[in-house]
């Protein structure tokens, strides 16, 4: 059994708050501290990607005794859908049957989790700017500005929940040892929408994952319970066909009416949207050391921003709170040491997943959509479910699973170097279901041994 401490978590955001929630259930005092009004007092930003809870999220809401709550908000969603110009529509299942990711709304998710933390116990004071943090002492500082008058708070522990871009990282990174780097890809995103029908359905199949891709820029969209689908154009900041060159509503016209044109009826909607939203830009962040002296540490997006192509940008903050819990469970009231451990445990498997999040862009945006790319998964596909112990796709061990994520980019690899092989064999496409090629990927799997992991 822990002591119970005064603990802050600077972030309202869903990690802050379920890592809240954990906290107070635990028996700690938890203020959390967020420089945004409540979000459940205001429009939602228009910056949102939907989210895919997959199985580490679940595994996380479980522990914390939310997971049936957070269910009536999620639509499953089974497979792929792929919207290819001069194509008939194509339907990639993502796993097993039975298994899914799950569509939930970012702004609808927030607030119930703020709920459920407030409802347990935790304070919550928003528009409270945190400008400074004495790392040995585990003070905030609070003000109207930077250089207003500052009010003081004194705590026994603070976590960093405050994002890509986190003041109590900021502050960490000034610590000699203490290394810090961002990326930023070259292409933005801006969130569009699809209103349900008259009477509240879906217009597309809502138990899809809708990808419409298109080499260096793509379109998807996510389904919403009232009927209507979140959509995300990602498209390159500058050039030819980009953000900056779409400055017109007669060149947004062309450009969806070109390019999506299985939802030509939507382009009044997307336009407006287009016009309406901001474009936002995404950074992968690396840091390490993630914790001080048994005081501070950061989890989520401070410790660890990813860009968001593999759908496991929550999945991977609330697994941190599922390991830290693991680490608590271990070391009790040893918070220098459970801290040590936890981000050992996480730093390479969230290096691991930003790896695996920028390469899964490259294949959503113009290998789904690619022929040889479609047979190599047609090939793993099968041979996956004719040999369930000895191939389990990288996708699958990433999202329908809670093993590393360093383990499944490992496999992955791994695969991928058999998966080059085959596809170089003579006449792959008229043999690919052939027990020639069965019999050839059982052998190149029996001399890589990191598939039995």
């Amino acid at each position: 059994m822990q002591s119970s401490k005064n603990i802050a978590v600077v972030g309202s955001g869903l990690v802050g708050s379920l890592l809240a929630l954990y906290l107070k259930q635990t028996g700690h005092k938890v203020t959390v501290f967020d420089r945004r009004p409540d979000v459940r007092k205001v429009e939602f930003s228009g910056r949102s990607i939907n989210l895919a809870m997959s199985n580490r999220g679940w595994k996380a809401l479980r522990g914390a005794g939310i997971e049936k709550e957070v269910r009536k908000l999620a639509l499953p969603l089974d497979k792929r859908a792929l919207h290819v110009n001069n194509q008939a529509l194509y339907f990639q299942p993502y796993g097993k049957k039975g298994e899914a990711i799950y569509s939930i709304s970012r702004g609808v998710l927030n607030r119930k989790m703020i709920d459920l933390a407030e409802k347990a116990g935790v304070k919550f004071q928003f528009e409270e700017k945190v400008w400074d943090i004495d790392l040995t002492e585990a003070k905030l500082f609070t003000g109207a500005s930077e250089k207003s008058e500052w009010k003081e708070y004194n705590f026994d522990l603070i976590f960093g929940a405050d994002g890509a871009f986190s003041r109590i990282r900021h502050k960490m990174q000034r610590q000699s040892l203490f290394n810090y780097s961002q990326h930023f890809i070259d292409v933005g995103y801006k969130e569009l929408s699809i209103p349900a029908n008259a009477d509240g359905s879906h217009k597309l199949d809502n138990a899809s994952f809708h990808i419409w891709p298109r080499g260096e820029f793509m379109l998807i969209a996510m389904p919403n319970l009232n009927g209507s689908f979140t959509c995300t154009l990602f498209m390159p900041f500058e050039g030819e066909i980009s953000f900056e060159s779409l400055d017109t509503e007669t060149k947004a016209d062309a450009f969806f009416a070109t390019h999506f044109p299985d939802i030509k009826d939507e382009i009044s909607n997307l336009k407006r949207d287009f016009f309406k939203n901001p474009t936002s830009s995404m950074v992968t962040i690396k840091c390490y050391p993630w914790s001080y002296e048994g005081k501070v540490t950061l989890v989520g997006d401070s410790a660890h921003a990813i860009v968001p192509f593999y759908g496991q940008g929550m999945n991977a903050g609330f697994e941190d709170i599922s390991i830290l819990f693991e680490k608590i469970a271990e070391y009790k009231n040893d918070w220098e040491q459970l801290f040590t451990a936890y981000q050992e445990a996480r730093k390479p498997n969230t290096d691991a997943i930003a790896e695996l999040s920028y390469r899964n862009f490259m294949e959503m945006s113009s290998k789904t959509a690619d022929a040889d790319f479609l047979l190599r998964k047609k090939i793993e596909k099968q041979f996956a479910e004719k040999h369930p112990d000895i191939w389990v796709p990288m996708y699958s061990r990433v999202t329908f699973s809670d093993r590393p994520y360093a383990e499944a980019l490992a496999i992955g690899d791994a695969q991928r170097t058999i998966m080059d092989k085959i596809m170089k064999l003579p006449n792959i496409e008229e043999n690919w279901d052939s027990e020639k090629i069965e019999q050839k990927i059982l052998e190149l799997t029996s001399s890589k041994n990191v598939l039995d992991t």
